[in-house]
């Protein structure tokens, strides 16, 4: 039982404390002539059902005067860590119901209600993401409303307004977004969903420079979609039918194991020449060719092991890095 059990010899009676009670352990060594104490300041005490003499002391004090205080305190501190009253029902310690804020298990009292008012907050914050969600859908379908009215001219509205109304309307992503609840097959699904894929980014891929990694197509999509998103594996099985259904966009499979999506008419040809022209301007890192042509690093060092390996750049690695400059044995 999580009782702390002492007597008293020439009394001839004993006590017992609940460890409970015990909300802090005071050591206090010995000076001249004295011995080493360790005092333990209490809690109230709950009343109880048994008919028991109780204590009003608020401390209690025991002396070593043949030693052993230092391994009484830790085992002591040992029991009361483990809390095991709360394992038997005994009584508990009343000091958080009357507010006692004293020593260690007052500063844990305090850490749990913090962690209370933590988890409150974040429960909040949950119904507040789900009264987004639902008002994000209202959004999109107003949003739908608003696309008819502009295609249709409803209404007194200027030209000015009708692109900017455009621009707005653009950042909230798809308005009619592809999902496999929807369609009656996956086949279907899919097919949907490349055509989706190809009629968003057509115009971001000329943007680019007809080319886009397939990291940054299924970031692009997934930002589109809004609260529809997509699985990566979705993506990448949508843009594999891309081609069989003659969409102005296909994969584009490097060398290097590096998957981007690129305009049907942006052929190796293309890639080559473009990465050529930059050539002649002045030698290129691929991260100084990603910022002429604006796409991706990753894209930039491909373009150029392609131009590389038609035989149409060459390579410098040194301890600045790896550059290229156009292959001048070609004009000689």
């Amino acid at each position: 039982m999580p009782y702390l059990l002492f007597g008293f010899t020439l009394q001839s009676c004993s006590m017992r404390l609940h460890l409970s009670l015990v909300v802090l352990i005071e050591e206090q060594r010995h000076g001249a002539g004295n011995s080493p104490k360790i005092m333990l300041h209490l809690a109230p005490p709950r009343p109880s059902a048994i008919s028991v003499q109780v204590s009003s002391a608020s401390h209690l004090k025991f002396s070593f005067r043949k030693g052993g205080m230092v391994e009484f305190s830790r085992r002591l501190t040992d029991q009361i860590a483990r809390k095991r009253w709360q394992n038997f029902g005994g009584p508990q310690n009343s000091a958080g119901q009357s507010g006692f804020r004293i020593g260690i298990a007052g500063i844990e009292r305090k850490l749990q209600t913090e962690q209370k008012g933590v988890n409150q907050q974040i429960s909040h914050a949950f119904e507040d993401l789900n009264s987004l969600m639902k008002a994000a859908k209202d959004t999109v379908a107003l949003s739908k409303i608003l696309v008819t009215k502009v295609k249709n001219r409803q209404g007194e509205i200027t030209d000015d307004e009708t692109t900017q109304l455009k621009s707005y309307l653009l950042s909230l992503g798809v308005d009619d977004p592809v999902t496999r609840e929807a369609s009656r097959s996956d086949n279907i699904y899919f097919q949907k969903l490349a055509k989706e894929i190809s009629a968003n980014l057509t115009t971001p891929l000329k943007e680019s420079g007809g080319l886009m990694t397939l990291t940054d197509v299924y970031c692009r999509v997934n930002r589109a979609r809004g609260l529809e998103l997509v699985s990566p594996e979705d993506v990448l099985r949508a843009c594999r039918l891309m081609k069989a259904m003659r969409l102005p966009t296909e994969l584009k499979f490097f060398e290097s194991g590096v998957i981007a999506l690129e305009l049907r008419d942006f052929s190796e040809t293309v890639v080559i020449k473009k990465t050529q022209e930059a050539l002649e301007v002045s030698p290129l890192t691929a991260d100084m060719l990603a910022k002429t042509l604006g796409v991706s690093v990753i894209l930039a060092k491909e373009m150029l092991l392609l131009a590389e390996k038609q035989g149409v750049a060459c390579r410098d690695e040194s301890i600045e890095g790896l550059k290229f400059y156009p292959n001048r044995f070609l004009s000689t």
